[in-house]
């Protein structure tokens, strides 16, 4: 090979390695491994549109309350282990909308809109806690995640809901473990532009949704009150002789993120179909946090691609784990191989110390 092809070969490779360093190595390789799984999956007898649906489906349903960790990142309150508290001010907002006799889509929105107190009460008394603990932001969170959900396993049987689609049939009081949709807000935004060719489904209406929320996170983030957030987060020090107050703009982070978690947990439910109630919020934290990880995010930096690339990666493993290796093995061991797939990549990515690439 002559000089000028060499030159051209190792220009590529060059190219090719620093596109690798800049998209990072590990999401590369969980890149990697996802596309092999979507290339064997028909040749173990699984449909691929019908597994590309479940993937699609399934971010659409965890987009938004991945999304709500990119506030308090960017704030420098970390990573938000604290999300039950918005995701039980979604709960009180779907319950409630279901127990004042809201149906269709008025339900959903109604819902959003019960929730919309609850979680600026929930997030404002987060926020304050947070600016107390300066420091151990994410530590502390996950207690206050924890005991929050520990603390509505009461009150779920103590609030005087009576509802019958929701109430324990006997009793008359105390809500289900699980409450289905159907005739409220069940798959409102899925089912809205829904494009179905064969197979193949594509959530429209969810997806829009999210894509609405996340430009307007993006806006925000380039706005005036977003620059002074981000700048906090940077180097707090900087930001207060800068004359921005530190304290102020970490709890409206909080508030953000809490906001987006309580509408995020009430997009998951219409496309699941159920309300889970009791210690079904208790580890939701770990999934969007490790996705948005995965993505490329840091503890002090993060973008609405990591939150993008982070939720597709890991929603695509964890569905095309167990379906692909059950066709192969010919065994019904989904839920094991989705429990260890989703807890090895949550491993993975609270042990990760890089800066985020993208």
């Amino acid at each position: 090979m002559d000089k000028t092809g060499n030159e051209a070969t190792i220009g590529i490779n060059t190219k090719f390695l620093e596109f690798i360093r800049g998209f990072g190595l590990p999401r590369f390789i969980i890149a990697g491994f996802l596309l092999i799984l979507f290339i064997m999956a028909p040749f173990v007898g699984a449909d691929f549109a019908t597994q590309i649906t479940n993937t699609i489906n399934r971010f659409s349903w965890n987009a938004v309350m991945v999304l709500a960790m990119v506030p308090m990142v960017h704030s420098g309150c970390g990573l938000n282990f604290g999300l039950p508290l918005g995701i039980i001010s979604g709960l009180l907002g779907a319950t409630l909308s279901i127990e004042f006799g809201f149906t269709g889509a008025t339900s959903f929105v109604m819902a959003a809109a019960i929730a919309t107190p609850f979680a600026l009460l929930l997030g404002g008394g987060y926020g304050w806690l947070l600016n107390k603990i300066k420091g151990g932001e994410m530590m502390i969170a996950t207690y206050v995640g924890f005991s929050s959900v520990s603390l509505m396993c009461m009150m779920w049987l103590l609030l005087p809901y009576r509802s019958p689609t929701m109430v324990w049939g006997m009793a008359g009081k105390g809500l289900r473990t699980t409450i289905s949709l159907e005739g409220f807000y069940d798959k409102v935004l899925a089912n809205f532009l829904r494009i179905n060719i064969g197979n193949l489904s594509i959530p429209v209406g969810s997806l829009l949704f999210f894509a609405t929320l996340a430009f307007l996170m993006w806006s925000f983030l380039h706005t005036k009150t977003g620059t002074a957030m981000t700048a906090v987060g940077s180097n707090p020090v900087f930001a207060r002789a800068s004359g921005i107050n530190v304290d102020k703009m970490r709890a409206l982070s909080v508030l953000m993120s809490t906001w987006l978690s309580a509408i995020g947990i009430l997009v998951y439910e219409q496309g699941f179909g159920f309300i889970q109630l009791y210690m079904g919020p208790f580890f939701m934290a770990l999934p969007a946090v490790s996705a948005i990880l995965i993505g490329g995010a840091s503890v002090n930096k993060a973008s609405i691609a990591n939150v993008v690339i982070g939720t597709f990666l890991f929603q695509g493993l964890v569905t095309m784990t167990p379906t692909v290796m059950n066709s192969m093995i010919h065994m019904d061991m989904s839920e094991v191989i989705r429990v260890v797939v989703s807890n090895g990549m949550i491993l993975y990515a609270l042990t990760r110390k890089t800066e985020a690439k993208t």
